[in-house]
């Protein structure tokens, strides 16, 4: 391999999936591809192991492409985004260094019915049940139904007017608060508008369906958490800054809450430590809400594409 080869790096494939769920062979003689199952935090290492490339194939927000990184990467001429936006890649560093980026498609459909997967599974308890089964013992607690109870979504857009719709037929009455969300947007899907204190008083299952931004980070903190009902339960899927962390082990901690399902954390991976891994009733999942074979053929087939639209601009 020359200095002039072309050279790819696929970043953060936990599964080992990238390379199987897609057809990388197109690439065959026009680059070369390596594919890194680890994550790499610390800056030093990641710029190291990163140099060599040219392209640099990132999942969702697993491997941040901050200004910093970018400008320790003197090869680096093409980030390839999996999802049609990635907050964590600075575009105009990147732009300022001539270094294109490139987005995929992407289905709200995994993160939708994750949502709800992760609501059932928090109602019945099914990880502490299954885990009593593979312990030797049987039934350890009591599970709830939803029929009658209310469900708050805060954040009724693309994913939150879809879980409601689910929640509505399963007989749950549906509320909901965003700082954008408009009266005859709830109406047109027969959600209750409410102001976000009545959310946080009135709901039996909250769950979170807003971006992440400056206004959203920590939008639910210590405050939040103690207006929260007694016996009320907690779901996360979307971003784990936009839940004071802290205030939420504490909440969960003390009992204020019945349980939580979180899919996404302020650190990932989990550290081995935090409290999320040993909590009782936290259903922690390792960020899998998108995670599904028909996306990652999406997403890695579109990488592909990507690449090689790319490659073919700048050979011609």
């Amino acid at each position: 391999m020359n200095d002039a080869t072309i050279r790819i790096a696929v970043l953060d494939d936990y599964q080992e999936a990238a390379l199987r769920c897609a057809d990388w062979s197109p690439l065959e003689g026009r680059a070369e591809i390596t594919v890194f199952h680890d994550h790499e935090a610390d800056h030093d290492a990641l710029v190291r192991r990163l140099a060599p490339y040219d392209v640099i194939c990132v999942m969702r927000e697993r491997t941040p492409m901050t200004a910093n990184l970018i400008a320790a990467l003197p090869r680096l001429r093409l980030i390839a985004s999996t999802g049609r936006g990635n907050a964590s890649i600075d575009e105009a560093a990147a732009a300022a260094r001539g270094v294109d980026v490139v987005h995929t498609n992407y289905s709200s459909t995994p993160t939708i019915e994750f949502t709800w997967a992760a609501i059932l599974g928090l109602a019945r308890g099914i990880a502490d049940e299954a885990a009593s089964v593979r312990a030797g013992a049987w039934q350890v607690g009591l599970g709830v139904e939803l029929r009658g109870k209310t469900l708050g979504i805060l954040g009724l857009g693309r994913i939150g007017s879809k879980v409601a719709r689910i929640g509505q037929a399963f007989g749950m009455q549906v509320i909901a608060w965003s700082q954008n969300l408009a009266e005859e947007t709830a109406d047109a899907l027969g959600v209750r508008r409410v102001t976000k204190q009545e959310l946080l008083a009135r709901s039996d299952f909250l769950t979170i369906h807003t971006r992440l931004s400056e206004r959203t980070r920590g939008i639910i903190g210590a405050d939040d958490l103690a207006t929260m009902k007694p016996g009320a339960r907690l779901i996360n899927s979307s971003r784990g800054p936009i839940v004071d962390e802290a205030a939420l082990v504490d909440a969960l901690s003390q009992g204020r809450l019945a349980g939580a399902a979180l899919d996404v954390f302020d650190e990932e991976p989990l550290p081995p430590a935090h409290p999320f891994r040993t909590l009782p009733h936290v259903l922690a999942t390792p960020h899998i809400g998108y995670v599904t074979e028909e996306m990652y053929r999406t997403f890695h087939g579109d990488t592909v594409r990507n690449v090689l639209d790319w490659l073919d601009r700048h050979s011609a």
